[in-house]
């Protein structure tokens, strides 16, 4: 393994066997503790095994060999994700993941452990984990690898793989907000509808299932619609007149507007109940439509579906 060079090997899910690492090197003391003296600035000693970022120690970070991979990955991963990374000092793009890591560690406040290793120093661990190319990162989570890339990875790329890993250990990652989605939000909320319109087309082009941007898009059309309308003149034109299907529309979004939008689903509820053929289609479009404003997963929308089902059928 001395003549590990960087590479983009992909490694597959599961692809070690862990239990039988930890086997081998309980049957291995004498083998592991001569591994672990060729390790420069190893566990314990306060150095950092060459590589940038943090020193190893707090429990946080840690340099791992053959002797210690028991304690500090497999042990340790039973009640904290551990992101193994087989690393080289020298090259430079091993040293900024090596780097980046180290941040991402820090900034995330122990919730995982960033367990290093030189694999130039120790090729019978990287031999054990089937390296083949530096980097190599693993996530190992209860024990067991979950997860694994080979390669430098962009640092947004490597944020987002380390969320998954945190997530499949349990803990909980907050979901950045989308500065685009806020720029649409802050339009909408100024009135600047057509500016608005166009953000949320633009992430919804990107990302075709982003609920946001959906309801977000959702209000501009419905704001448009009742762009000059008289509320109160709505809502009174369409209790006097429940037959007509316009007022009765208007009047539903002036109500979804005004935060009563459990009312305007009843209302054209009961007009999908009252009308047939395309007037129907019409009204349940036009509901349809309503309900994307507060998303799927708005219990009034859930029970207005459910009426909505039974009206119809």
């Amino acid at each position: 393994m001395s003549d590990l060079r960087p590479g983009q090997s992909i490694f597959t899910r599961g692809a070690v066997d862990l239990g039988a690492l930890a086997a081998r090197t309980q049957q291995a003391p004498a083998a592991t503790s001569a591994a672990s003296t060729t390790t420069p600035a190893g566990p314990g000693n306060g150095g950092n095994g060459g590589f940038p970022g943090a020193p190893a120690g707090g429990g946080h970070v840690v340099d791992v060999t053959e002797a210690n991979v028991q304690d500090e990955v497999l042990q340790k991963s039973m009640t904290t994700p551990v992101v193994v990374a087989f690393l080289a000092p020298g090259y430079p793009e091993v040293d900024q993941l090596a780097d980046a890591l180290a941040q991402f560690n820090a900034a995330d406040g122990g919730s995982w452990v960033l367990a290093r290793v030189n694999a130039q120093a120790d090729p019978r661990l990287a031999a054990m984990f089937r390296v083949q190319s530096v980097p190599t990162v693993y996530a190992v989570v209860g024990g067991q690898p979950i997860d694994a890339f080979a390669g430098p990875v962009p640092p947004a790329q490597l944020r987002q793989w380390l969320d998954a890993v945190l997530r499949a250990g349990g803990v909980d990652v907050a979901v950045p907000e989308d500065p685009r989605l806020e720029e649409a939000d802050e339009a909408l909320i100024m009135g600047n509808l057509d500016e608005a319109e166009k953000a949320y087309r633009k992430i919804l082009s990107d990302s075709p299932k982003d609920a946001a941007a959906e309801a977000g898009l959702a209000q501009v059309v419905l704001a448009k619609r009742v762009a000059g309308v008289d509320p109160q003149a709505a809502v009174a034109a369409a209790d006097a007149a429940p037959d007509d299907m316009a007022a009765q529309l208007q009047a539903a979004d002036v109500e979804v507007l005004a935060g009563q939008a459990e009312q305007a689903y009843q209302r054209l509820v009961n007009l999908v109940r009252r009308v047939y053929g395309d007037d129907r289609e019409t009204v349940r479009q036009h509901l349809v439509s309503l309900f994307a404003v507060a998303g799927p997963d708005d219990p009034a929308v859930a029970a207005a579906r459910r009426a909505l089902a039974s009206a119809l059928f």
